[in-house]
């Protein structure tokens, strides 16, 4: 019986499923019964652990009910004490107290209120903060035991069978523990910050359980993909297929997978996605309420492992292509092509499911085949282009491998342009993971090179068009920006310029980071615009050098400079206005052509105002004579004026100028050109006459008003009122046209009064007290005035211009008659009108703004001519005076 007894065996219904599985694993034939001692060894040796972890579980769950234990008979302590204060506080109260014990009674019940209640709070609160810190210690402790069993468990499963079946579940197993600690440490991080040697324990072990558990999840999963069939051959992504479609011998392991191979991948896809989610959470966790920006979003870890066999497989090709690297581009975009559209069908439902926020599987697959085509170029092509860079041969190849980056990045973009997603990714970030250029950032000094074949091909082409003498010559035909209608008379060699420049600009956009576009920009856009600005300046100097812009040739070829720059300018100030510019300025903190268009700013300024000097100096030289005649404003005919042909000769030298430069300048620079001019003529014709102590008779005043009027009809073919850009002329006329009894009386009492009564701002006191006493007034006979007001009027031709000059009886009665008469019919007009409109509802009060409008353009004043003019003349601070 006791031999029956022992060797008995026990039912298999008895067996549990995980022994029947093992025995059928270890057991398989009869063969494998010998196999038996080391089994047993294996049993022996695996109880024997398990009992030794257990014995010290079951240690440290005592040491933990001690403590716990220990912590309670202080709370019961503690709650016994305030049950006895409570007693004594409740027995103070209910108790009337006697005479003599009063006081001491109450003195009882303060100390008991305001010292003992509140240390005994604090006790009880104390003891409950260690409970809690008890209660979560053991929590975490079990919770971090289930991760370890878990993972001591997966190594031994591998260590008996490489292949066990059990693996994905023991992993996400392994993982909801994880995730139920990351939860109470994330709670214990935000609520109880002191703990923080407990979370660091944690941590600990915690990186130790990873660093073991997530080498086994991609062990597992390589191990899928090749059971998939994954990678596809690259017979199906040759390039004997068409450009856009699939070739016919495609084949997509991901689309033919199905049953429990399917399955399989699944929960190990789930598991990666899992297991980078919780790295996610506890970075961010460990660096909550630290000052450091550190990019959480990594790459997706299923996709890398997708990417990670195809780069190994197209590295052979590419060995072979390093002279035509147009095919190791091509084979790229092809293969992401190609499974791009499975990205979307197949894997991003997974990982919306793990709730993987943040990651599109169409972007992180380009984004992965990106990285390693980078990768390869840094390591093989880069190298060897820079080996002899001062070969001219390598030279070109090195730009033409710059264009194929950029023309591959565009198609990669495209691609995730047409997915209909949005980016996961920032715009900055999101460019340098889908960008070839991104080598760029980690090597500056092959963009150093790359900046100094670019700058030396644009230098090039520049110096060539510029060397031209036909660019200079010929005008741009619609050179109107899209700012303004302003035509800017450019020359051909100014759109060459800007076409280089475009260029320039246009590979710049195509680099990842705005560093680097920055960087790239500032060392060949700069050296170019100034080499530009040099050669205009050399120009303008050598016609300069020659004629002193005296010939009319030399001032158009400055002219021509002049419009160059000025449209270039105009250019690049609007192509800064970009959204592309404003951010690198943003970034920068400062812009990148801001010298070189001030520098263009200063040029124009510095020779349209040589251009005025010059004219200027023809001016004074001609009208010189006249100005130094000083007796011709205290006689009463004309024979003496002998210098009135040297002004209108100036006059007509003047307007020959100003027309030449009109036809040739640009319509901005020609504007300040003829400002400045009138500016020069004003002062210089005020100094050499009025203000040089030239005594005026009456016959005299009206012959130097004649003279400026001339001189504003030369000027009226550029502006509607004239005057107002001679204000010291307009204002001195003035004065020289006033009666005696203002000019030199009133003038002495009022002074600075009566100079702004009178509408004088240009003019200070002195030169007005001058101008009255230089003043020459005649008593005059009536009975000697002619009849005829006008004896010598008699027409002159002055240019193409006709210009009356007016003898010596001016007939200023006649103009003050038709002023008279002109201001008395406006002030009926408006009388007559305010009389219709209060007749009318006051729904068309409004119309009576138009009134002063409507007596203007009776008068024949045109409405914008009369706003721009007054613009002009506040501008440059004549609104007085055009009032």
């Amino acid at each position: 019986m006791e031999q029956e007894g022992v060797g008995r065996l026990p039912r298999p219904s008895d067996l549990s499923p995980p022994l029947i599985h093992f025995l059928n694993d270890q057991f398989r034939t009869r063969d494998d019964l010998s196999r038996f001692p080391n089994v047993e060894l294996e049993l022996r040796k695996r109880c024997s652990h398990l009992e030794t972890a257990l014995y010290d579980l079951t240690s440290r769950l005592s040491e933990s009910f001690a403590v716990y234990a220990a912590h309670s008979n202080d709370v019961g302590a503690l709650v016994g004490g305030v049950r006895e204060v409570l007693f004594d506080l409740r027995s103070c109260e209910g108790v009337s107290p006697r005479d003599g014990e009063e006081g001491e009674e109450t003195e009882r019940s303060q100390q008991i209120l305001g010292k003992e209640l509140p240390a005994l709070a604090r006790g009880v609160a104390r003891v409950e903060t260690v409970r809690a810190y008890a209660e979560t210690a053991l929590k975490l402790d079990s919770l971090v035991g289930d991760v370890e069993d878990a993972v001591s468990s997966s190594v031994i499963g591998k260590l008996k069978s490489p292949r066990g079946a059990n693996s994905e579940e023991t992993h996400l197993v392994a993982i909801s523990s994880l995730k139920q600690i990351e939860d109470i440490l994330t709670s214990i991080t935000k609520a109880r910050p002191q703990w923080s040697r407990l979370v660091s324990a944690v941590d600990h072990r915690i990186d130790q359980a990873l660093a073991i558990l997530r080498p086994q999840a991609i062990a597992d999963h390589r191990s899928l993909l090749s059971s998939l069939g994954w990678p596809p051959p690259l017979a199906g992504s040759s390039l004997s297929g068409k450009n856009t479609g699939k070739s016919p011998e495609f084949s997509n392991p991901l689309l033919t997978m199905e049953g429990e191979l399917k399955g399989k991948y699944c929960v190990s896809f789930l598991s990666l996605c899992h297991l980078q989610e919780l790295q996610i959470r506890r970075k961010a966790r460990q660096l909550e309420g630290y000052n450091i920006v550190i990019e959480l979003h990594q790459p997706l870890w299923v996709i890398e492992e997708l990417v990670t066999p195809i780069s190994l497989a197209t590295q052979p090709h590419f060995s072979k292509w390093l002279d035509k690297p147009e095919f190791i581009f091509a084979l790229i975009f092809k293969i992401t092509r190609d499974y791009v559209d499975s990205m979307d069908d197949i894997l991003q439902p997974w990982v919306d499911k793990a709730r993987l926020v943040g990651y599109s599987c169409r972007e992180e697959w380009i984004s992965a085949m990106v990285a390693s085509l980078s990768t390869y170029l840094a390591k093989e092509i880069f190298p060897k282009y820079t080996e002899h860079i001062e070969s001219d041969s390598l030279r070109s190849s090195w730009l033409q491998l710059i264009d194929l980056m950029i023309s591959f990045d565009k198609r990669m973009q495209s691609l995730l342009a047409n997915s209909g997603l949005l980016i996961s990714l920032s715009e900055a970030d999101n460019k340098r993971s889908i960008s070839a250029l991104s080598v760029f950032c980690d090597c500056p000094d092959w963009l150093d090179i790359w900046v100094e074949i670019e700058r030396e091909e644009m230098l090039e082409k520049l110096k060539s068009a510029i060397q031209i003498e036909k660019n200079w010559k010929t005008k741009l035909q619609g050179t109107i920006l899209m700012s303004g209608s302003q035509d800017y008379k450019s020359p051909a060699v100014s759109s060459i310029f800007l076409k280089c420049l475009s260029l320039l600009i246009d590979r710049a956009r195509s680099l990842p980071s705005i560093s680097l576009r920055y960087k790239f920009l500032k060392l060949t856009g700069s050296p170019i615009i100034q080499d530009f600005s040099d050669c205009l300046l050399r120009r303008c100097q050598e016609s300069e050098g020659l004629t002193a812009l005296a010939d009319d040739n030399a001032m158009i070829n400055v002219s021509y400079s002049i419009n160059a720059a000025r449209y270039c300018e105009s250019t690049l100030t609007e192509w800064c206005e970009d959204i592309f510019f404003l951010e690198i300025e943003t970034a920068e903190g400062s812009g990148i052509f801001d010298e070189e268009i001030k520098g263009m700013k200063d040029f124009q300024d510095e020779w349209s105002e040589k251009i005025s000097t010059v004219i200027l100096r023809g001016f004074d030289a001609r009208c010189r004579d006249y100005l130094k005649n000083k007796k011709q404003w205290q006689e009463k005919s004309d024979e003496s004026r002998v210098g009135l042909k040297a002004f209108v000769a100036a006059l007509d030298y003047l307007q020959e100028k100003i027309s030449k430069l009109e036809g040739e300048l640009n319509a901005i620079d020609f504007t300040r050109t003829w400002r400045r001019v009138a500016s020069g003529v004003d002062q210089l014709v005020f100094n050499g006459v009025i203000a040089s102590n030239t005594k005026f008779s009456d016959a005299g005043v009206q012959r130097f008003v004649s003279d400026i009027d001339i001189l504003f009809g030369v000027f009226s073919a550029w502006c509607l009122r004239p005057g107002g850009f001679f204000p010291r002329l307009s204002e001195g006329t003035r004065l020289l046209r006033m009666e005696e009894m203002q000019l030199k009386h009133e003038l002495v009492k009022g002074k600075d009064k009566w100079l702004q009564e009178n509408g004088i701002r240009h003019l200070t006191l002195l030169e007005a007290e001058k101008i009255g006493k230089n003043r020459v007034f005649v008593i005059k006979n009536n009975n000697n005035i002619s009849s005829n007001p006008c004896p010598d009027f008699k027409p002159k031709l002055i240019g193409s211009h006709q210009y009356v000059v007016f003898g010596k009886c001016l007939s200023l009665s006649i103009g003050m008659i038709e002023n008279l008469c002109s201001l008395m019919f406006c002030i009926l007009v408006m009388f007559l009108l305010f009389l219709f409109l209060s007749t009318l509802p006051s729904s068309y009060a409004a119309f009576g703004v138009g009134g002063l409008r409507f007596v203007q353009l009776l008068n024949g004043v045109d409405d914008m001519a009369y706003q721009n003019n007054m613009k002009v003349g506040r501008n440059f601070g004549y609104e007085d005076t055009l009032e």
